[in-house]
């Protein structure tokens, strides 16, 4: 019969910025970004958990609907002055068109915000079209789609085209410079994690030996929705695209809160079962995670150094069968 081993894992996460890294602890949510003079800028993000709030949001399943749309605010938060520190806003001197001098002239300082606004409720509603109403409009093409021999296939179909589109998408952008970037700073996050998790002193010689893939990530949890949906898609009869797609939207929050315990469950036990749990989404991380150089480790053994409480309340027990 298997020993059961336990080890220490920490609850700090991390997110990769542009030209940076935001580490997340118990006490702080620090940003660590190189300027463009090569320097790295150390600040402190004000973001407390909403579940330290609201004891409801502790629960099982609405926690996970919580720690999703606090990590999307923050995390956008800390993008956006990411953007400001290491120079990427930066403009050009030069003379304005007769556009932006409109546009500045009726808008002023909010001019940024409506842009990023109109940016991000197109990308959602884009999303919706290629995630949702796309795959059940090719599943409906197929010859006898709606008849009852095809219905149990219909949400793995889905499901494959939506990964299919995922990945596709994923591993596109990955080609663009910045984009790449931004993923070595990813795999810096996960190597510095794990390097602190051994119990290894935080050096960029250190930090280096450690792998970059780690079942605790968003890119995990983003393929765990994409699995879960598959499942709770078995139960929606409807084969028009608009409807099935508005039940399936409805359907998110339960998802969420599906997904964020199952990657909760594999993030404090190791064994067969949590090992399958997290194949898809490591895989995944090769394309979402590079391997960094030694100023992208630099960045993040700054920003988890900030964040690492004295008390270790950041450390949980990691169940573990040998």
């Amino acid at each position: 019969m298997p020993r059961e081993k336990i080890k220490c894992i920490t609850s700090i996460g991390g997110q990769a910025l542009i030209e940076g890294i935001m580490m997340r602890g118990p006490k702080k949510t620090v940003l660590a970004v190189r300027q463009p003079d090569g320097e790295i800028t150390l600040e402190e993000l004000p973001a407390k958990d909403p579940r330290t709030r609201h004891p409801l949001l502790k629960l099982p399943f609405l926690r996970g609907v919580a720690a999703f749309v606090d990590s999307i605010a923050v995390g956008y938060r800390a993008l956006s002055r990411s953007a400001e520190i290491s120079g990427m806003e930066e403009v050009e001197e030069g003379e304005e068109s007769k556009f932006d001098k409109w546009l500045n002239d009726k808008f002023g300082d909010q001019i940024t915000n409506i842009v990023m606004t109109i940016g991000t409720v197109f990308g959602i509603l884009l999303a919706i079209a290629l995630f949702y109403i796309l795959p059940t409009w090719l599943f409906n093409l197929i010859p006898g789609a709606a008849g009852p021999g095809f219905a149990v296939w219909r949400s793995p179909a889905e499901g494959l085209m939506r990964m299919v589109i995922l990945l596709a998408y994923m591993t596109a952008i990955s080609q663009m410079k910045d984009i790449r970037r931004l993923f070595q700073y990813h795999g810096a996050e996960h190597k510095t994690i794990f390097c602190y998790e051994s119990g290894e002193e935080l050096t960029v010689e250190n930090v280096r030996r450690h792998r970059r893939f780690h079942p605790r990530c968003g890119t995990s949890f983003l393929v765990l929705m994409l699995l879960v949906g598959i499942f709770i898609g078995l139960f929606i009869p409807f084969s028009n695209p608009l409807l099935r797609t508005a039940v399936k939207i409805l359907c998110i929050p339960l998802v969420m809160g599906i997904g964020y315990e199952l990657i909760r469950y594999c993030g404090r036990n190791e064994n067969m079962l949590t090992r399958i749990i997290a194949a898809p989404g490591l895989w995944v991380q090769r394309i979402t995670t590079k391997e960094p150089d030694d100023s992208m480790m630099e960045a993040a053994i700054a920003a988890m150094k900030e964040v690492i409480p004295e008390n270790g309340e950041d450390k949980i027990a990691l169940k573990s069968d040998s």
